[in-house]
């Protein structure tokens, strides 16, 4: 009796499962911490190894990239059919840092299996996922009885990451023509939950300032020149006071210009997922939601731009009085943008409002951090609800939407590449990424397996896109 795809997925999974487990915990073992500078030869090994192991699934090209920073490594498969699409992997190989004194069980990485879950830095975040899909294809070869995917299949897999991809976009637009993609697949992400499997459709894109406030030339005596100079610090609580309205909206003119509105149909889909505000606040450590008027809890942390104070201050702070008008005063504010916002847009109104708040006598410097754009597929996008059916197909239940509320590179590969971003992760909350004890759980983790191996027939058989 002939296999199924399906049955053909799953006896190539079981077949390999082990020696698959074993590549993953080696690549673990690697202690790839972009973030410390005595690990670069590890961020490097890493790279190596992982080059080598795509070499030996079966992509005829697997290089490693250098950078100004960490390298990143670089994979091809091409299909052989002409029409077939071409979709871009994106991840990262490198990890948070870890350390057993941080609250570890065991050794961060020295990977442990307890139960059904597989606990090392990098299990879930992000090397767990990226390595999902070398199983992934070869089980997808297996179920169609292909040599080459029926997609033409690349990886970019950057080492820098976890620390903040200072190199990623000039690395995208440097080799802009080979990383040329219809599709991009991002596997650096999560579900909502391991009983409610989903995908995201957007990521919100982030600016971050520093406003600097100085008044007098050095601090002065409160009492024979307060009231009659101005202070920076009082300038400072006042711009604060003034970034939002009564509504929780954003003040600042300009700020919403472009803004991608909500559907009914997204809002519906957000409103079934199975969300607890009661569980989210105590996760969140706070005492009650809060936000801008007339969306939910979840619509204000995926799809509404938003403006935070990180920090304020200014004058005297140890301990007593010292009556001053300190000589200056700062304010740190980062804003999360959504689609439709432009980035350059948004930081000339930011620095408009910001100049417009000093008195007279209160000189004000702004200075922004490099910022990412955010990045949204629509939901009726062909190529996203290939993700979705073969995640559906690899879970046996329906899949449902989400969206991300942080921030990350997958929109430089939208903007440079001119494709859309798809998301595809098996990670639930619980994963711990960053944390101690860092886990990612082995059932999804062959789901996401599954998935993959559904996936590139899926986007070969009803996506064709339209010629540039």
């Amino acid at each position: 009796m002939s296999q199924t795809p399906d049955s053909a997925v799953h006896a190539c999974i079981e077949r390999h499962r082990a020696a698959f487990l074993d590549d993953l915990a080696a690549w673990l073992r690697i202690p790839s911490v972009s973030a410390q500078p005595e690990h670069a030869p590890d961020v490097r090994r890493s790279a190596d190894w992982l080059a080598r192991k795509l070499t030996a699934t079966g992509f005829p090209v697997a290089e490693v990239w250098p950078t100004p920073g960490a390298p990143a490594v670089y994979a091809e498969w091409p299909s052989g059919d002409p029409e077939a699409p071409t979709v871009l992997v994106y991840g990262h190989h490198d990890v948070q840092p870890a350390a057993r004194e941080d609250g570890w069980n065991t050794d961060p990485f020295e990977p442990v299996v307890r139960g059904n879950r597989l606990h090392a830095r990098g299990a879930a975040d992000d090397k767990g996922q990226v390595f999902f899909h070398t199983l992934g294809v070869r089980a997808h070869l297996a179920a169609t009885g292909r040599t080459a995917p029926a997609v033409n299949l690349k990886l970019l897999i950057e080492g820098e990451e976890e620390s903040g991809s200072p190199n990623f976009r000039a690395l995208v637009e440097e080799h802009a023509d080979r990383l040329a993609a219809d599709a991009v697949i991002v596997s650096d992400t999560g579900m909502w939950s391991e009983d409610t499997p989903t995908v995201c459709t957007g990521m919100r894109g982030l600016a971050e300032c520093e406003i600097r406030l100085y008044g007098p030339d050095q601090d002065i005596h409160s009492g024979s020149f307060g009231g009659a100079v101005p202070n920076p610090a009082t300038a400072a609580a006042r711009l604060v006071a003034a970034l939002h309205d009564e509504h929780g909206r954003v003040a600042v003119p300009g700020f919403y210009d472009g803004v991608v509105e909500l559907t009914e149909q997204e809002r519906g889909l957000f409103a079934e997922l199975p969300f607890d505000e009661a569980e989210w606040l105590r996760t969140a450590k706070s005492h009650a939601a809060h936000g801008e008027a007339g969306y939910s809890t979840l619509e204000r942390i995926w799809a509404r731009p938003t403006a935070e104070v990180n920090g304020i201050g200014g004058g005297y702070q140890g301990a007593g009085s010292k009556t001053i008008i300190p000589s200056s005063a700062v304010v740190k504010l980062s804003f999360r943008l959504v689609a439709g916002q432009d980035l350059g847009t948004v930081e000339k109104a930011v620095q408009d409002w910001a100049e417009r708040q000093a008195p007279a006598g209160i000189r004000l410097e702004i200075d922004f951090s490099p910022g990412t754009r955010p990045c949204l597929t629509p939901l009726d996008h062909p190529a996203l609800q290939s993700v979705a059916r073969a995640m559906g197909r690899a879970f046996g239940k329906p899949v449902r939407f989400t969206r991300e509320g942080g921030s990350g590179p997958a929109a430089d590969l939208q903007e440079v590449l001119g494709a859309p971003v798809l998301f595809l992760g098996i990670s639930v909350p619980s994963d711990g990424w960053h944390a101690p004890n860092e886990k990612v759980e082995l059932d999804l983790l062959f789901k996401g397996v599954e998935t993959s191996a559904h996936l590139w027939s899926d986007l070969a058989e009803n996506w064709r896109p339209a010629p540039c």
